[in-house]
């Protein structure tokens, strides 16, 4: 006799298959809330990290001053050196103009670059000049400052142009299609103090900062080893000159030879 398989009723198995997912659902959730807890944790040490940072670039600040200072007496020993080292840095120098470049190469005497003391909130490039036509200021500078909120903003000094002399003023004309000519307005690198930005990163500011002040030396050398390079031209030159004269004279001795000679 057969004996038949009993098969449980169709509401019990139902019922096991809410509760397996009731069960699922509750470890999924008990995951998630743990995961919640540890993300937490991770974001009060990312807090402390922060504030730990924070305090090692204060005192690095500090420390790295005196060598900045340092350097920068060293630097007024070399004529025209910020001059160069601007003119030598591909982003700077396209910014600079003929006139640009005439009162850099003239007047500029020094560049700074000066952290706030809570190695936070921003920063001063200041330019420092001699005397000149252009304007009355010997020092021109501009800051960038990070508020409460996060939100950056700088401000300029304002510069002091004699008169006819502002070069963010000057205008220009330029040849247009049918003959008419057009007034344009060159930009000039003194512009920059006057533009207060779109509230985002100044990419200007930045590259002085971040990229020259670290080690203006680099720049300056790019074109330290391009004169070199002229000057061993010249001096190559010089020295073909002077064997070309010397193969002449032996050249002149060889025909007074055989004169004698044949003589």
């Amino acid at each position: 006799m057969s004996s038949k398989i009993s098969k449980k009723p169709k509401l019990e198995n139902e019922k096991e298959a809410v509760a397996a997912a009731n069960g699922t659902d509750t470890a999924a959730q008990e995951a998630i809330e743990q995961i919640d807890e540890l993300q937490n944790d991770v974001d009060r040490l990312n807090e402390q990290a922060s504030e730990e940072i924070l305090k090692v670039e204060q005192k690095f600040v500090k420390l790295r001053w005196p060598y900045f200072q340092k350097r920068a007496a060293l630097i007024e020993k070399i004529p025209n050196f910020w001059v160069w080292t601007f003119l030598n840095h591909p982003q700077i120098s396209a910014l600079l103009d003929e006139d640009d470049e005439e009162l850099f190469q003239n007047y500029l005497t020094k560049c700074e670059v000066q952290d706030f003391e809570d190695g936070k909130t921003g920063y001063t490039i200041s330019f420092h000049f001699k005397s000149n036509p252009f304007f009355e200021n010997d020092v021109i500078s501009k800051s960038f400052q990070i508020s409460d909120t996060g939100e950056p903003s700088s401000t300029s000094t304002t510069i002091k142009w004699k008169e006819g002399m502002d070069l963010t003023k000057r205008h220009s004309e330029v040849a247009v299609k049918g003959g008419k000519r057009k007034i344009e307005e060159p930009e000039s690198f003194f512009s920059w103090f006057s533009d207060p930005g779109d509230n985002g990163a100044d990419e200007l500011g930045e590259v002085i900062k971040e990229d020259i002040w670290p080690n203006p030396l680099q720049y300056y050398l790019v074109g330290e080893t391009d004169h070199d390079d002229d000057d061993d031209c010249d001096d190559e030159d010089d020295e073909d000159g002077f064997d070309d004269i010397n193969e002449d004279e032996e050249d002149d001795e060889d025909e007074d030879g055989e004169g004698e000679e044949d003589d």
